[in-house]
């Protein structure tokens, strides 16, 4: 009986490249590294929070599921990098530099359902800036002192969207159509902008009288005039 040769050493390497090319490896996205200063762990958590980055964080593991980036001087998020992370649930910002969002910086986030964006530089909401989020359950939008203006259909898409906080910003108006929009609804926070006394602001204290009984606690809408702060709706609803 003739016996076949010896696989060489070379032969070996090859196989061993093809099997892993074909996917015997484990999955790329479950074992891709960790950026530089954070910690990932096996659930899939990311957490960079407080280490002074100033760029989002590079080789993110595709998988993500939580990404926390708060407490840094992060001024942008870059939406090529930020929408390769489609299974991404929780996104925590806070406490940046963010200056800008778009309808783009979320395009591919379909399954997000926690969103904070406080204490960052934003000064304006465009339109469908969270259209692509339509797993949205809570939005935190608070204390950008420069937020000025939310587009009137910033949130038409966001029907599963339950907690809404857009309290101590520097917002006077806001167009109601932004909230009739948004059936889930639950708890709205308000509280802490300069609101001017004019049509629209007696609208929103009309819908907020109206519709309090969605609401878990209290509402309260104060609107700045010259020489007095003036309580529009009632604070028992």
């Amino acid at each position: 009986m003739r016996l076949l040769p010896a696989p060489s050493s070379q032969s070996l390497r090859l196989l061993f490249l093809f099997i892993f090319v074909m996917g015997v490896a484990p999955y790329p996205a479950l074992t891709a590294g960790c950026p530089d200063r954070c910690v990932c762990d096996d659930q899939l958590v990311v957490q960079c929070a407080g280490q002074e980055l100033t760029l989002f964080p590079n080789d993110l593991p595709l998988a993500t599921r939580q990404l926390i980036i708060s407490n840094n001087r992060i001024g942008e998020l870059p939406a090529l990098q930020l929408n390769y992370l489609s299974d991404l649930v929780y996104l925590d910002v806070s406490n940046n530099t963010l200056t800008e969002i778009s309808e783009s910086t979320f395009g591919n986030l379909r399954k997000l359902a926690y969103l904070d964006l406080s204490f960052n530089t934003l000064t304006q909401i465009e339109d469908r800036t969270f259209g692509p989020l339509s797993s949205l359950v809570m939005l935190r939008l608070t204390d950008n002192l420069g937020l000025n203006e939310i587009h009137p259909d910033a949130f038409s898409e966001n029907i599963a969207l339950q907690v809404l906080d857009v309290s101590r910003n520097n917002l006077t108006t806001l167009n109601i159509s932004s909230l009739i929009a948004l059936p889930s609804l639950r708890s709205l926070g308000l509280s802490g902008n300069p609101w001017m006394c004019d049509c629209e602001t007696e609208d929103l204290c009309l819908w907020v009288q109206i519709e309090g009984f969605k609401f878990q606690v209290p509402v309260s809408v104060f609107v700045q005039v010259p020489y007095a702060v003036v309580t529009l709706a009632n604070d028992g609803l």
